[in-house]
């Protein structure tokens, strides 16, 4: 158990610092192709730990499971980090940070409707006073929110887009497993990106996206970017927060419980613009102090309604 909570603050400073390294390096490279590194790079060092835990189950992957792997890395990373990309890149990496870290709410509704699972009293609570944390962040009456309302609506739609991501995958992870699950989604996603990438090179391709308004996903480089002073940061992105930060987080549900393990993303939004802050130099607005405290409180009636919900289920 020790171990387990060893991993947990581990995957917790990892996912934390995210963000922070991602924007470090946000201009340097195009959204997809700098997705596209990382998670090809993640996906080989968590692929060990997926073969294992292949074996370990006696499962041997067919040709339609790489078709639902294609699936869930199109909707969890194509779209999702896409999105997610776009919006450290005009946005606060502390305000990304925080509202992504809502993701396991947005969970909720997807859960009712394909999974059929029961929405409980906490879940409302705890979907109730986050969603009210997003609105006090965003705070629409105020005209310095503007610049940030793309930003927030950009990660929203990425934490929908991973949260459904997250729900199909549970459709088949008693199959696979979690670790499997995601490194296969990651192998998948990169061999989709790496497509988007070539075919935006294609002359009349890119011509259209251009004259789309979609410059920013024509002739999408690969390598560009890649120097001696951007090295550093993308292998901390690719092998410590994508590769090690997951490997980390799936070791801990394996020592603890996925209940417990889930403690990350409820320590996340307290703990990312704090660094943000003392990393990057980004202000806190009063607003955002307020937004957050929500969140963290609607997080913390999740994570202790879970496991209260654990250990005596049949009080709920």
């Amino acid at each position: 158990m020790k171990t387990g909570y060893v991993y947990i603050a581990l995957t917790t400073i990892l996912f934390s610092t995210m963000e922070i390294a991602l924007k470090t390096v946000a201009n340097q490279f195009n959204p997809i192709q700098l997705n596209l590194i990382r998670f090809f790079v993640g996906s080989l060092l968590l692929l060990p730990f997926a073969l294992k835990a292949l074996k370990a189950r006696g499962t041997r992957l067919k040709v339609a499971d790489f078709g639902f792997f294609a699936l869930t890395g199109f909707v969890g990373v194509v779209v999702s980090m896409t999105l997610y990309q776009m919006a450290i890149v005009i946005g606060k990496a502390s305000i990304v940070a925080v509202i992504f870290s809502c993701n396991p709410i947005f969970v909720i509704p997807f859960a009712f409707l394909l999974l059929k699972e029961k929405i409980r009293r906490h879940t409302i609570v705890s979907m109730v006073v986050s969603v009210a944390g997003m609105v006090v962040i965003m705070n629409p009456f105020a005209s310095a929110s503007r610049g940030t309302l793309p930003a927030i609506l950009l990660t929203v739609l990425s934490a929908l887009a991973f949260a459904f991501y997250g729900v199909v995958g549970k459709l088949r992870s008693a199959r696979y497993g979690g670790v499997a699950t995601t490194c296969f989604s990651f192998l998948m996603a990169s061999a989709e990106m790496l497509v988007l990438v070539l075919a935006s090179r294609i002359g009349p391709v890119a011509r259209i996206l251009s004259e789309a308004g979609l410059g920013a996903f024509a002739n999408i480089p690969i390598l560009h970017g890649l120097t001696l002073s951007s090295l550093p940061t993308l292998a901390y992105v690719s092998l410590c927060v994508t590769g090690l930060g997951y490997a980390f987080y799936f070791l801990a549900i394996e020592k603890t419980s996925a209940s417990i393990a889930a403690i990350v993303f409820y320590i996340k939004p307290a703990l990312a613009p704090v660094l943000a802050l003392l990393l990057l130099g980004e202000s806190i607005a009063p607003a955002t102090l307020v937004g957050i405290a929500f969140i963290v409180a609607g997080s913390a009636v999740a994570f202790i309604g879970n496991a209260r919900l654990a250990n005596c289920p049949e009080a709920y």
